[in-house]
């Protein structure tokens, strides 16, 4: 019996510290990708916690026909995608700046280039915003979180040709996303 299964069944039988102990081995993996599905801290905090309450109180529903972790992302981002629908909203450089944190800077960058730096994670943070539920979705799962393509799609209950077809369409938007920002920039310059 894996860690994940022993843990579970000891949650079935009363006992709260092992689903603690769940929670602490994915909650912070969970909440990195989250943070990337709806796009701010804050929100991506509330989205894991209610996440983590659903799967509390559904855990026997949980057959341990996927591992742990998936069944725990299918319901995040259930959660992520209600919670984008009903708060529809532009990000502001200010919540995209709380979004991204400090970013680390090279300190042998010359003094132009943390100021650079950080206009280029902006533009691929919009980019990405900009994009459709179901592609950043995928792009985040394999790009950011490096799962892999079964994963995604036992986590966004789909076909495994579904999720390559729609990984492909996003990379191609959010590339034509960064082109045009890119040649705005130029435009501007």
């Amino acid at each position: 019996m894996s860690d994940d299964a022993e843990l579970i069944a000891e949650a079935l039988a009363g006992k709260s510290a092992a689903f603690g102990q769940l929670v602490q081995k994915y909650q912070d993996r969970l909440y990195n990708t989250v943070v990337h599905v709806v796009g701010s801290t804050e929100d991506a905090r509330d989205v894991v916690q209610e996440a983590l309450v659903q799967a509390f109180l559904k855990l026997d529903t949980f057959r341990g026909a996927s591992a742990f972790y998936t069944w725990l992302y299918r319901i995040a981002f259930n959660v992520a995608a209600t919670w984008c629908r009903k708060r529809r909203s532009v990000l502001s450089v200010e919540q995209a700046r709380e979004v991204s944190g400090n970013e680390p800077l090279d300190r042998r960058a010359g003094p132009t280039e943390p100021i650079e730096q950080e206009e280029r994670c902006q533009q691929v943070r919009e980019a990405l915003a900009a994009l459709s539920e179901e592609h950043r979705a995928v792009l985040i799962l394999r790009e950011i979180d490096g799962c892999c393509y079964e994963t995604i799609a036992e986590i966004l209950e789909l076909p495994v040709g579904t999720v390559r077809s729609r990984l492909h369409r996003a990379r191609l938007q959010l590339r034509d996303q960064l082109k045009q920002m890119l040649a705005l920039d130029e435009e501007r310059a």
